[in-house]
């Protein structure tokens, strides 16, 4: 593997790293509600006109059409710029990485037109009808059951989790349309409109005290069947399609903000002192895990760098990238339990301290190793995927 960058990639970093610097909005993101629905609306249209927006989206479909490669090069460059918000933490994120790309793959061109513009400008927001309360991480396990009524879906049941369906527009919604089918098999993809009579929509605050997930409720929602996407009853291939477009390659701006978080920590160590007067950095319990916590954001790269050129050799995601995302979920926890060992008593205030938050990120960091697959599904696949490993 080559980590040298081409004269054509070098500069498409600093292409990025200019518009960045001319383009990100010095103000910070409102936490949640119509002002952060607002604010993540007007970003999106500001990447859409400056011909940024759906990097990885095929160019004949409005996007950017990077390479793997470029679009690593995007995302560290948007965590170096210092963003007041995060590129993961947007209620833009679905439409972008979920609900456009599974249409590009599966949809009709009815749908495709339908759809795709108004992601790609800024206009809509959707949210992911996925986990239930009986099916997080074994998602085939999904019972909200949709039944056919003329030229229309019938849905009744529940999704938990749903971030963002409380401004959403729109829904990527699993459903069971074959209950005799097995478990895999029997789930239709559908376009949810989130305005449907029938759907009630009950707010979740977090533990860090923001309101960002949602349980959804269906009431006999109709929704009609041209709505569905990829074919009725193979909604399954239709949502690990998806996967194509996300190569593990915005994991680069996840790892880029942890590599700073540990690096301010550092001069905090040293900046603080412990009840003896002496510097924190010179405990020597605090520098080890300092300098662990270093050499692993190194490693984490290391490994994402890896999986990204193999990807890039292979057009195939790999199981690898369940490697990437266990332990960068693990590290991202340690991380932020070393701050609040390192901050101490002010650590315990939500609010800001000296210009930085740490409780917040401290509390959130417990969802990286429960979203998108727990820790123990991530071990399962390496083990069975990677080291070979028989099926528990």
């Amino acid at each position: 593997m080559n980590l040298d960058l081409t004269e054509e990639e070098l500069a498409f970093r600093e292409e990025a790293r200019t518009w960045l610097r001319d383009h990100l909005p010095a103000d910070e993101r409102p936490p949640e509600g119509a002002e952060m629905r607002a604010f993540d609306l007007a970003w999106q249209r500001t990447l859409f006109d400056g011909g940024w927006a759906g990097i990885s989206w095929p160019v004949e479909f409005g996007g950017r059409g990077l390479s793997d490669i470029q679009q690593m090069i995007w995302y560290e460059e948007f965590a170096r710029a210092n963003p007041p918000f995060t590129l993961n933490n947007s209620c833009t994120f679905v439409g972008n990485n979920h609900g456009g790309p599974t249409i590009i793959v599966n949809g009709t061109d009815e749908q495709k037109s339908a759809y795709l513009p108004p992601i790609l400008r800024g206009e809509v927001v959707w949210c992911q009808g996925f986990s239930e309360p009986g099916a997080g991480s074994d998602l085939g396990s999904l019972t909200c059951k949709a039944e056919i009524d003329g030229d229309h879906l019938v849905v009744n049941g529940q999704k938990t989790w749903t971030s963002y369906a409380h401004v959403a527009d729109l829904q990527e919604l699993l459903v069971r349309t074959d209950p005799d089918a097995p478990k895999h098999k029997g789930i239709s993809w559908v376009v949810c409109d989130m305005t449907t009579p029938g759907i009630e929509i009950r707010e979740i605050q977090t533990m860090s005290h923001v309101t960002d997930f949602c349980e959804v409720f269906y009431d006999d929602v109709r929704i009609p069947l041209t709505n569905v996407v990829g074919g009725l009853n193979n909604g399954w291939r239709t949502a690990m399609s998806t996967l194509s477009f996300e190569r593990g390659t915005a994991f680069m701006a996840d790892q880029v903000e942890l590599a700073s978080t540990v690096e301010r920590l550092i001069g905090e160590a040293r900046s603080r002192t412990d009840a003896k007067g002496r510097a924190l950095i010179a405990d020597e319990e605090i520098a080890r895990r300092l300098a662990t916590a270093r050499a692993e954001v190194d490693a984490l790269k290391a490994m994402t760098i890896t999986g990204i050129s193999r990807t890039a050799r292979t057009g195939v995601p790999g199981a690898e990238g369940s490697m990437v995302r266990y332990f960068h979920g693990e590290l991202h926890q340690r991380v932020y339990q070393l701050s609040l060992d390192i901050i101490g008593g002010d650590a315990l205030r939500l609010t800001p301290v000296d210009g930085d938050v740490w409780t917040g990120p401290y509390l959130q960091s417990f969802a990286y190793t429960i979203g998108g697959g727990t820790t123990d599904i991530q071990r399962n696949i390496v083990g069975e995927r990677v080291l070979g490993l028989p099926r528990a």
